[in-house]
């Protein structure tokens, strides 16, 4: 029996290639080709949680179509196809309250199952009073972000507040720490890009930490230079870095992400007491839905600190034996230290080298995805200070970290708040939603 029910306006071709995928999600893919079927289909069934519209080929349709998601009790979140020059814009510097995501083409309707499939967990564990009364933000919102390389901080609660997202009602933030004990097999990258996939992509809030005070480059990637570090703050005369929250202290980059640097120097790092930065990083699951910890190779009193707060843990692991290797030997090392279950594998340049699916049996540690080689796209993107999703919305390895992230999402079984009133009547939706595309469309060109 299915799940739920997604109603598909995409191209005929598209729509058979995705009902594989779906139908073995449990998920039924229905065919609707103008607003009227929308509306029919909805008064005649009650399981249809998500609808994936054509904003490229008909926007004026998909207008029609997102007003009648919304309308009177409705609050279907859509998956709505855009312009590949608009998309990068489409995030909203992770400020949206909104449920609805995008995406362009091309894409692999595997893809796009795990999108909707990551969308339906939220939607099916949201309260039924957040299914019908919230989430819709206003897309007339101001979407400015700051420029690349610009520090800003006090960055971060919904819509650009420093208030407490516990304050604000919103669920504890997840811990993540991107780990393996062998340096160079891509923990930065690939901590990076699912920061901004998890802000750009999926409206989320989320604080990159770099944990590494020795070879730790995430500042330097993203094109921050000399940003205010925790060990300043807290060495700060006066004491007042000392009673500072995390998202006081970081540094906001252009694609909405806060960034935090342990220290500048592995020189001057006494301040750092271990309890006190895990204590901290918990702590800082009240301002964000997200905070991904970039950590170095070692298992030191930092990192053990660290490793017992984390709620999932990802061990990229490039396909070549002394990476392996190094895998086993953490696999070991978290059965010991009682993390064994947080652990899970990202198969980095999954397309060279030994399979994928050796490297799962000889590890002995599931895969949540596979990243391919794009190591030149990489280089280009932290050249200009950006993440690969920022700056190369539409390649296959962004897509790769996409999956990653919407299966992160459903590993986690994440919920997003959808309790603030949205926007109910269809005409006036429309307009703001018509306005906020034509600025962004204006800013893009």
């Amino acid at each position: 029996m299915p799940r739920s029910a997604v109603a598909i306006a995409l191209p005929r071709d598209e729509l058979l290639a995705l009902q594989g995928p779906f139908a073995e999600a449990g998920y039924e893919a229905i065919s609707i080709k103008t607003p009227d079927d929308l509306e029919s289909l909805l008064k005649k069934r009650s399981d249809v949680h998500c609808a994936i519209l054509d904003g490229e080929n008909d926007f004026d349709a998909t207008l029609e179509m997102y007003g009648v998601l919304h309308e009177a009790d409705r609050n279907i979140p859509a998956l709505i196809a855009m312009p590949p020059h608009a998309l990068g814009q489409l995030g909203l510097g992770g400020r949206s309250d909104s449920r609805d995501e995008y995406f362009t083409r091309p894409y692999s309707p595997e893809s796009l199952r795990w999108r909707v499939e990551a969308m339906l967990i939220r939607v099916e564990n949201a309260p039924e009073h957040a299914i019908s009364s919230g989430g819709v933000g206003e897309p007339g919102h101001d979407t400015e972000t700051p420029k690349a390389g610009v520090a800003g901080t006090a960055l971060i609660g919904a819509i650009g507040s420093t208030g407490s997202a516990a304050e604000g009602g919103y669920a504890r933030g997840r811990i993540i720490i991107v780990f393996n004990p062998k340096g160079g097999v891509g923990k930065t990258t690939i901590s990076i890009n699912l920061a901004s996939a998890l802000q750009m992509r999926k409206g989320q809030r989320v604080l990159l930490v770099d944990c590494d005070t020795i070879t730790g480059h995430v500042a330097s990637s993203l094109g921050l230079h000399q940003p205010k570090t925790l060990a300043n703050a807290w060495e700060e005369p006066d004491a007042a870095g000392a009673t500072q929250t995390l998202a006081e202290i970081a540094t906001i980059h252009s694609s909405g992400i806060g960034v935090l640097v342990m220290a500048a120097s592995p020189l001057h790092t006494e301040v750092l007491d271990p309890k006190r930065v895990a204590d901290s990083i918990v702590a800082a699951r009240d301002f964000f839905d997200w905070v991904i910890l970039d950590m170095h190779p070692d298992y030191g009193p930092l990192n053990q600190a660290l490793f017992e707060q984390a709620d999932k843990i990802l061990v990229p692991v490039t396909p070549d034996v002394p990476c392996i290797r190094a895998a086993v030997q953490f696999r070991e090392v978290a059965i010991e230290l009682g993390i064994r279950d947080h652990l899970s594998l990202v198969i980095n340049r999954a397309n060279s080298g030994v399979s994928a699916s050796d490297v799962e049996r000889v590890v002995g540690i599931r895969a949540l995805a596979r990243v391919r080689s794009a190591g030149l796209l990489f280089v280009r993107a932290s050249n200009e200070g950006k993440s690969a999703v920022e700056r190369f919305p539409t390649a296959k390895v962004v897509n790769d970290i996409e999956t990653l992230a919407d299966r992160l999402i459903a590993a986690l079984n994440v919920t997003i708040d959808a309790s603030k009133p949205g926007v109910r009547q269809r005409n006036r939706l429309i307009e703001s939603f018509r306005g906020f595309f034509k600025r962004i469309s204006a800013q893009v060109s």
